[in-house]
């Protein structure tokens, strides 16, 4: 018995160095590059732990090129207004296809789950996107990614869970299907729904390929395609950065390494504060959304 406590406690501890070096492993890179982003440009490649002559200087440069702002404004409103839509739609789409009187129900949803497992490809999806007049305009950004089979299935499998006796009182005082939908359905939703608007907005800030297929106007270049560019050309953009106006005759000049975990850091850093927001409802709606009970 005792042996077998020991050999318990021996795992134990084995799996919780394991775990923390796993961890490590995982926070260090984003840890360096936000230290390495921090520092002086001539004595980044010092840093260890901490970062080496603390500035602010490669960040103003950075937020000084010009495009930055816009693209950044670009890539805000998609996230926002594409998320919002998303969690609209696939709310909506998934509370109706839980009801038997929908007509073709049963169709409709096995061709949505069809869309997981074959697609379109890359130019069939172009001439389609031209054929609507989607090209080069913000809507680009929004429909498409407005329904997603994946959101769907959480949504629905989640929404019948409920007591399907709330929605029948609310029909009995006169509630149709989207009142049910909006007033009986939505309030009790809080945790899947948080869920999706997590997968919508990350999809959405992340996004860089549809802009760099269908947007051939510069003004319309959300970030995440902006820092595509930048990083293709860091060398170029190092020394767009040393002419701009925060640039002094006596500052040691900016390195291609420093402007790449600059811009990197700059895109990286807002997302990351919609988790601890959703944080709460985020687990409990993955766990009710994927499960049956």
């Amino acid at each position: 018995m005792m042996r077998k406590i020991t050999s318990e406690k021996v795992f134990s501890v084995c799996n919780v160095i394991f775990l923390l070096l796993f961890a490590i492993t995982c926070i260090y890179p984003f840890y360096y590059m936000l230290i390495y982003s921090f520092s002086e440009p001539g004595e980044a490649y010092k840093i260890t732990i901490l970062p080496v002559g603390l500035t602010l200087e490669n960040y103003k440069k950075a937020l000084a090129i010009s495009g930055i702002g816009r693209a950044a404004i670009v890539s805000v409103l998609r996230t926002v207004i594409g998320t919002v839509v998303t969690v609209i739609c696939c709310s909506f789409f998934g509370y109706l296809v839980t009801k038997e009187r929908m007509v073709g129900r049963k169709l409709i949803y096995r061709l949505l789950v069809v869309t997981m497992y074959v697609d379109g490809g890359l130019i069939p999806t172009y001439m389609v996107m031209n054929a609507y007049g989607l090209s080069n305009s913000y809507w680009m950004y929004i429909l498409p990614a407005a329904l997603s089979a994946y959101n769907v299935m959480l949504i629905k499998t989640f929404t019948e869970q409920l007591p399907p006796a709330l929605e029948e009182s609310a029909m009995i005082d006169g509630a149709g299907a989207i009142r049910c939908w909006r007033s009986v359905v939505l309030p009790l939703s809080k945790p899947i729904l948080a869920t999706i608007a997590v997968f919508a907005a990350v999809a959405q800030w992340n996004a860089w390929f549809d802009a760099h297929i269908y947007m051939t106007d510069s003004d319309k270049w959300s970030l995440q395609y902006v820092l595509y560019r930048f990083l293709k050309q860091a060398t170029y953009l190092a020394k767009a950065m040393e002419e701009s106006r925060f640039s002094d005759p006596g500052e040691i000049p900016i390195t291609p390494e420093v402007v790449r975990m600059t811009i990197t850091a700059i895109v990286t850093l807002p997302i990351l504060f919609v988790y601890p927001f959703m944080q709460r409802y985020f687990m409990k709606g993955m766990l009710l959304g994927a499960v049956k009970g």
